[in-house]
């Protein structure tokens, strides 16, 4: 095979930028140039890549790929003179022996020239795909270019472009490729790495964003959650209920912090909260373990929660909450008369102090009574008077005695963002627990 090329990697200056360019070079300098401004501000890696290699054809060449690396799999963009971009293209894994195997381990640049009847070789050394060979066959190329994607010391892709008409690649040609593929390859790692952590945020968002209720028989049950920062969907307040209908737990808390840091606690905490209580659905079982494991696994970060196991005796109608808290509000009663009782409940936070004991009571349900948890958000919501107050939602639930619990959350946290009047507040969750007989 007749085919000349330059395997050696190339020794050229960092940008053609640099020093005092040619005339000839000039319409380079111009195109790198015109390049940072066609990159800037890009954080979307497909439309980045479409963006380069629009922008580089025909500068650098009539047709032109752009392989990108996955693990071991392979996946490419193609641009030709028409206009024409396709992609992704997804090989599937690639061949060590491939010659892109070869430039994603040394990671420098080739050139290629080759007589037309040669040509089919080079490029299918270059060209893991017969449709793309082909595409590229159709410009009657006499010779080539590859350049390693290198980012962070690891090569991520190549660079393929191709010309025809005998106009082989100057070594500024070659400048202008080299620099052409290291502001692309930094402007694909900026905006993966956007994507990516948009993608691990937005699965840490779904893992925490409060449950779905469960539907018992003989029981009505209803939450509203409101977080602080509302760019966020999640924030440091929880609740969450596990069980059977017979016999579940339901928990509210808040955790120390806010925004990110506050939502990655409230994830540990949901989730030895579930833990422990598939264990041992003791109220105080439960905040016990909570405790142990946040001392253990960090410093200074605490949590307040209420914890109430609901159980229902075989053949009656009452339901038994038992409740225990952690440095939280006592949840409240509310009768279906229309009393109001706060039981005598009382705990240290969690996280804070090792081997602590949780106490518990017991509260007998009826028919049409109901429970309510909430957390600070609601009693520390601090409007133009001060405070909203324990005492103000004291006389507002007797107003919602027998109401669902749906209609009782609803209208707590309206009377809340009311007394607010448009000011900053913290997260806010509540949850109600009504016996429906």
């Amino acid at each position: 095979m007749n085919v000349a090329f330059d395997r050696a990697p190339h020794e050229f200056p960092d940008s053609p930028l640099a020093g005092s360019p040619k005339e000839g070079d000039w319409s380079h300098v111009r195109f790198i140039h015109d390049l940072s401004r066609q990159l800037t501000g890009s954080l979307n890696v497909r439309r980045t890549v479409l963006r380069a290699l629009d922008f580089a054809v025909p500068h650098l060449g009539d047709w032109m790929m752009l392989a990108f690396f996955d693990a071991d799999n392979v996946s490419v963009y193609s641009h030709e003179r028409s206009g024409r971009i396709s992609g992704p293209t997804f090989l599937g894994r690639l061949d060590p022996a491939h010659e892109l195997g070869r430039f994603r381990r040394r990671g420098y640049t080739e050139r290629y020239t080759a007589p037309p009847d040669d040509i089919e070789a080079v490029l299918a050394e270059l060209i893991p795909s017969d449709s793309l060979r082909e595409a590229a066959a159709t410009h009657r190329p006499s010779s080539a270019l590859a350049v390693a994607l290198n980012i962070g010391g690891a090569t991520n892709g190549v660079l393929v472009v191709v010309r025809h008409g005998g106009h082989g690649y100057t070594d500024s040609d070659v400048v202008a490729a080299e620099e052409f593929s290291r502001r692309v390859a930094a402007t694909l790692e900026s905006a993966r790495l956007y994507e990516e952590r948009g993608q691990m945020a937005e699965a840490m968002e779904d893992s925490l964003r409060p449950p779905e209720l469960p539907e018992y028989p003989g029981v009505r049950m209803a939450a509203r959650y409101r977080p602080g920062e509302q760019r966020l969907s999640i924030g440091g307040d929880f609740y969450d209920v596990h069980g059977d209908a017979d016999d579940f737990t339901v928990v509210i808390g808040d955790v120390c912090g806010k925004g990110i840091d506050a939502a990655v606690l409230t994830g540990l905490a949901r989730q030895t909260i579930r833990t422990a209580a598939f264990f041992d659905r003791s109220p105080a079982a439960v905040l016990k373990a909570l405790n142990e494991v946040l001392r253990a696994q960090l410093a200074h970060r605490f949590v307040t929660a209420a914890c109430v196991r609901f159980h229902r005796p075989a053949g009656q109608d009452a339901l038994t909450a038992t409740m225990a808290v952690a440095g939280h509000p006592p949840p409240l009663v509310l009768r279906a008369d229309g009393a109001l009782e706060e039981p005598t409940v009382t705990g240290t936070v969690a996280g804070i102090i090792s081997g602590l004991s949780f106490t518990e009571t017991d509260v007998r349900l009826g028919e049409g009574d109901t429970v309510l948890l909430y957390t600070d958000g609601v009693d520390e919501a601090r409007g133009p008077e001060g405070f909203f107050g324990q005492e103000r939602l004291r006389v507002l639930l007797p107003e919602y005695a027998r109401v669902t619990p749906a209609t009782l959350c609803e209208a707590v946290e309206q009377r809340v963002l009311e007394y607010l009047d448009g000011a900053a507040h913290d997260d806010i969750a509540l949850i109600a627990v009504q016996n429906g007989g």
